[in-house]
């Protein structure tokens, strides 16, 4: 592995760690107001719901945001294909894999959590083109915050600005993930994570323009467009993986047999 694959590895580590132990006083401090939260949780879910009924907006946040970004050019990140993703690694590498997530679904931050040491091992030693697909349509799972876009538009920022800091910011945000139905991360709770994992202040600072939010909405769209219906959702070489997301080994084995076929 380059020094540079040993950096990148290191960096990862750095994030998780530190976003595990946010994570552990975090929920010490909902264990001890464990009533409260639940009043203001119901509450927020309620006040969600009839603002979600006065609006008469869509089910799906990814038509309902879509709609509106399709009427102009999205500015899109300097490393974005075509199709809506963010590209990582070498673009000759034999193996393409490509994975839909949103960074509040749970079982994305499963997946995160089996596979994310394996996939930054495959793109450090070129058998993998990563292509990530961050997606927005659990914004409507963060009480109106809208986190899912937020999210997605601060990785977005980093892949176009800081690509080699995109892996370890990926893995914190998934290690610090909130509960779907809260508010999600603070804007300075995801700028924080990102200074821990490596991103330059200059590139941080920058989050809050949402520069690439109708990036976002429309490559939710079209990503929906094409048939997926959920995350995550991981293909090899254009092929649906359908085997084990959640246990570690099972995805590298079926990229290591695509590679050498």
């Amino acid at each position: 592995m380059s020094t540079q694959a040993r950096t990148r590895t290191r960096e990862l580590r750095n994030a998780r760690a530190a976003a595990e132990e946010r994570r552990k006083k975090r929920n010490r401090l909902i264990t001890a107001g464990g009533g409260m939260v639940i009043v203001l949780l119901l509450a927020a879910i309620v006040i969600s719901l009839v603002n979600a009924a006065g609006n008469a907006e869509p089910q799906n946040d990814a038509a309902a945001r879509g709609g509106t970004a399709a009427q102009g050019a999205a500015a899109a990140p300097a490393n974005a294909t075509a199709g809506g993703a963010l590209s990582v690694g070498n673009a000759a590498a034999p193996v393409k894999l490509e994975v839909y997530l949103d960074y509040m679904c749970p079982f994305c931050g499963r997946f995160e959590q089996a596979n994310s040491a394996e996939l930054e091992r495959l793109v450090a030693d070129g058998t993998v083109r990563l292509e990530l697909y961050p997606l927005s349509f659990l914004d409507r799972m963060s009480s109106g915050t809208e986190y899912s876009t937020r999210a997605a538009n601060a990785v977005a920022t980093v892949a176009d600005q800081a690509p080699g800091k995109l892996l370890a910011f990926n893995a914190a945000l998934f290690a610090d993930q909130p509960a779907e139905g809260g508010q999600g991360l603070s804007d300075d709770e995801i700028a924080g994570l990102a200074r821990e994992a490596g991103v330059p202040q200059e590139v941080v600072d920058t989050f809050t323009r949402r520069t690439f939010e109708s990036w976002v909405a429309s490559s939710t769209t079209a990503v929906f467009a094409t048939g997926i219906s959920g995350t995550p959702t991981v293909k090899i070489n254009g092929v649906t993986f359908e085997g084990d997301l959640y246990t570690a080994g099972p995805l590298t084995a079926a990229v290591t047999a695509v590679k050498g076929s």
